[in-house]
């Protein structure tokens, strides 16, 4: 089956991931970006639905606070968007990708079965993840979103010491304080251990073949192995600060510009 691209947006889009959501329609999916405000320039073909109706905007407020000009912080939208994938999982809307995923090929999946990939060699990447409704670590999930601290009963023990010492310090007693994508990666990697699904995970470079390197994507070099590789699916590019950069001639980027730029 081919599923229905879905992910999560708050604030203006960038240029690069403009180039991602149309290499997301290129490879022949609907593609649906949710957020709480209207977005303005999205490519054609991608959709925008109200991100309310999915998860509350006041549930970021038990993650944190806004600041003082009712401004996100960046690790909000990093948690929030953890807990926000999961209830589009719940309800079956899509295969969820990050914004920031350029699509080389179109994404065949079983909507029986999950769907990731390595991100490292012992950690997933949830940028890339499609999930049964009634699976256990969307059910895992679920729980733990009744919970008012959001405390997962799948943390690693290291991250469990660290948190008790800092709440006998008197420290935050909210996980959330404490490392900001505990609820992301680690989390789906502990649960699938947990599930017994870490079989289901695709190579690493199915996916992030670019995504601890960025000068494979920014900087320019002989880029042809990796896109002509039949097993690279895409790329989570994970670009920082460099969103914005005008692409450099010979570079991977110039090459998703020139392929999937404005039309």
């Amino acid at each position: 089956m081919r599923p229905e691209i879905v992910t999560f947006w708050h604030g203006p889009l960038d240029a690069l991931r403009l180039i991602c959501l149309r290499s997301q329609i290129a490879a022949g999916h609907n593609v649906t970006v949710y957020s709480f405000d209207p977005l303005a320039g999205l490519p054609a073909g991608v959709g925008n639905a109200e991100a309310e109706a999915v998860l509350p905007l006041s549930f970021a407020e038990r993650l944190r606070p806004t600041g003082p000009s009712g401004v996100w912080r960046d690790w909000t939208y990093l948690q929030f968007s953890d807990f926000f994938r999961m209830r589009l999982m719940a309800g079956s809307r899509g295969l969820w990708l990050d914004a920031d995923v350029l699509l080389l090929k179109p994404v065949e999946i079983d909507p029986g079965k999950p769907f990731f990939a390595w991100e490292r060699p012992r950690q997933l990447g949830n940028s890339v993840l499609y999930l049964p409704a009634g699976d256990p670590i969307v059910t895992a999930f679920e729980h733990l979103m009744e919970q008012e601290e959001l405390t997962p009963d799948w943390l690693a023990l290291r991250h469990r010491v660290a948190f008790a010492l800092r709440r006998l310090r008197g420290g935050s007693k909210r996980l959330a304080d404490i490392r900001v994508a505990i609820y992301g990666p680690p989390s789906l990697t502990a649960l699938a251990r947990r599930a017994g699904e870490l079989h289901y995970a695709l190579p690493k470079k199915s996916f992030y073949a670019v995504h601890a390197a960025p000068k494979l994507f920014f900087a320019p070099w002989d880029f042809s192995a990796l896109i002509g590789d039949p097993e690279i699916l895409g790329f989570h590019i994970s670009p920082k600060d460099r969103c914005n950069e005008k692409p450099v001639p010979g570079s991977l980027y110039a090459w998703a510009a020139e392929r999937f730029g404005s039309h």
